[in-house]
């Protein structure tokens, strides 16, 4: 995998976590330890995205 397809990846499941904290925040039903680890998993990606853009 390119380097470029992996960060095209990494950007998109980016995205797809926005999404769903945006989801789980409109949703009563969903804790906010579930909304937290989201968050986590989403800004994890967003430092490895800026790592190897910068790499």
């Amino acid at each position: 995998m390119s380097m470029s397809s992996h960060l095209q990846e990494l950007r998109k499941k980016h995205q797809t976590l926005s999404e769903k904290v945006e989801q789980a925040q409109r949703s009563p039903a969903t804790d906010d330890l579930q909304i937290r680890e989201l968050k986590k998993q989403k800004l994890h990606i967003k430092e490895e995205i800026e790592r190897l853009s910068h790499a």
